[in-house]
């Protein structure tokens, strides 16, 4: 059987789609309308996490009905800030320049359908992706490894064939649960100190920086 090209793994909110402050206003909505206000801050050091994870932890364990409402009035309201969804700088050239090199694109994210559907319309890049994730092939997501396990599983390579691209302390941590190493980028809103502190490989300020330097990033170890 032929081996596999090597897999550069995206993370997609906040790393390649301009969306992590439509979901803390989502989120923000969503709590106040529960009778659960959650300042936009703690929302915000959330985001990037398994969504169940962050609506126990945020609603201080709150019972199952409650929890359930609350993720479903942010997709409602995530949904009506949809059309404000864009791409953030250098993202569809980076997959372009990764393509280009051999490698795999590979969306690894735990998003569930429907919000993905809106972020790979947006990204507008499927021709290039070989492989992608979502909600429904884990029980936890991030800051757990199990949907890196997962991308690796779908691209046929092994952790050391691939390198993670993402923009939380959570995607950082994931990734080396996964033994895969992480380039970070400040565009989700988390700074360059606590993306190291975790153990980040490199850390960019976007895509486009990245796609700059991608000849002295991990990447180009791929190759």
């Amino acid at each position: 059987m032929e081996k596999r090209r090597p897999a550069v793994l995206f993370d997609i909110d906040g790393t390649l789609v301009d969306s992590n402050y439509l979901h803390v206003h989502a989120w923000q909505r969503a709590f106040h309308e529960a009778g659960l206000p959650v300042q936009a801050w703690r929302i915000h050091r959330s985001i990037g996490m398994d969504g169940s994870t962050l609506v126990d932890e945020l609603s201080d364990s709150a019972d199952d009905a409650v929890q359930k409402r609350l993720k479903d009035l942010h997709t409602r309201f995530y949904d009506a800030s949809a059309a404000l969804l864009t791409t953030l700088p250098g993202a569809r050239e980076l997959l372009n320049r990764v393509a280009e090199r051999g490698l795999q694109v590979v969306l690894a994210t735990s998003a569930p359908e429907d919000e993905l559907s809106k972020l790979r319309s947006t990204l507008a890049r499927d021709d290039l992706i070989s492989a992608i994730t979502s909600a429904g092939d884990v029980d936890q997501a991030k800051p757990r490894p199990d949907i890196v396990n997962v991308a690796l599983e779908k691209a046929g390579v092994t952790a050391r064939e691939a390198v993670f691209v993402g923009d939380t302390v959570w995607d950082v941590e994931a990734s080396a649960r996964a033994g895969v190493p992480c380039i970070a980028v400040r565009s989700g809103g988390v700074s360059r100190g606590e993306l190291e502190e975790a153990g980040a490989a490199a850390v960019f300020d976007d895509a486009r920086q990245l796609c700059d330097h991608l000849d002295d990033s991990p990447i180009a170890a791929l190759t």
